[in-house]
């Protein structure tokens, strides 16, 4: 029996024998669940499916080895008002840790009330935070259509808001695409897929920022 409790003590005073001890803690990070809400920029139109930004842009993440999941949920067509309608649903569904917010020039387009859209942005964002989601907000720029006061308030208005909730935005998406016809498809509103690496390009420094939680 003395030799028992001899060697017990040895094994204890040399670390090998471990009461309720835990097994020491592995280092692991979780998959990032990131939310893209878009209009028909970000959900393909017309285009075949897995060229788009949205795609291209996990595609990218992959290579990298950053370690998350996109969740595209933009609908051509949408708007501000719609994408706000539709926000609260998809975050209590997905649990985003990071909200890509690409809607406007539905509203542009059709010269809805700037303030209107404003606003609208405005709660898709604040309900983000409020759900521990960091935003991404994606600016457009639109034709003169409705007048340079109406064009510059719309553009404006995606730096106000970036600037109060202090998130980072993308100016404009369509950056160095939107000059150039023969990167659009015969509507002249939507680009080809071989704008589509351009437009990442313009998104994926803040994206992938926001991603990786910088």
């Amino acid at each position: 029996m003395s030799r028992m409790l001899d060697q017990f003590k040895r094994w204890a005073a040399t670390g090998l024998l471990l009461l309720g001890a835990a097994a020491p803690a592995t280092a692991y990070s979780a998959p990032k669940t990131v939310l893209v809400l878009g209009d028909s920029l970000s959900a393909e139109y017309g285009l075949a499916r897995g060229t788009g930004w949205v795609a291209l842009a996990e595609q990218k993440l992959k290579a990298e080895k950053v370690d998350a999941t996109i969740v595209n949920a933009s609908i051509s067509g949408e708007t501000t008002s719609g994408g706000r309608a539709r926000l609260a649903a998809l975050v209590k569904q997905y649990r985003p840790d990071a909200l890509v917010i690409e809607l406007g020039a539905n509203d542009g387009l059709r010269g809805l009330p700037v303030p209107a859209a404003e606003a609208n942005l405005r709660a898709m964002i604040e309900l983000a935070q409020q759900n521990k989601a960091r935003v991404l907000l994606v600016g457009m720029q639109i034709p003169p259509n409705y007048g340079r006061d109406y064009t510059q308030r719309f553009t404006g208005m995606y730096g106000k808001l970036a600037k109060e909730l202090k998130v980072p935005l993308v100016p404009f998406m369509l950056e160095g695409v939107a000059d150039k016809p023969a990167l659009f498809q015969q509507d002249r509103m939507h680009p080809t897929a071989q704008a589509h690496p351009a437009i990442l390009a313009n998104i994926w420094p803040s994206f992938v920022q926001l991603v990786q939680g910088r």
